[in-house]
């Protein structure tokens, strides 16, 4: 998974593969979602089968409160809740014949569940 990674701010560290951008910045375009002020929403919410679960959001503006970062050319949100469990993840998508989709490589993660997409921390 190959990323490029502009500065984050607070120590914070969030990498998002060159095919995950593309996906997003595919989905901006395709809903003409207006790129100068929108962004990826990142976060994570109580639920799922192993404790909390990860979204995606496609939000037009950041919260007042949120950190914004530009991470291989896709603008991310990501809420100081959310914060102390995504440093350090990886976001990448993958196709394959079961289907396609936003997969998270969580290092500091517990445990996790066969979906992967819920997580113990």
């Amino acid at each position: 998974m190959s990323s490029t990674q502009e500065p984050m701010t607070q120590g914070f560290e969030l990498s998002l593969s060159d095919r995950a951008a593309e996906e997003v910045r595919k989905f901006f375009e395709t809903e003409q979602v207006p790129a100068e002020t929108s962004g990826l929403r990142v976060s994570v919410m109580p639920g799922g089968c192993s404790g909390f679960k990860y979204s995606l959001n496609i939000e037009e503006q950041a919260a007042e409160d949120d950190m914004v970062m530009s991470v291989n050319g896709v603008r991310l949100f990501v809420d100081g809740f959310s914060a102390q469990y995504l440093n350090g993840i990886g976001i990448d998508y993958v196709s394959s014949m079961q289907g396609s989709g936003f997969t998270f490589n969580n290092p500091n993660a517990t445990g996790g569940c066969g979906c992967g997409s819920s997580f113990t921390a």
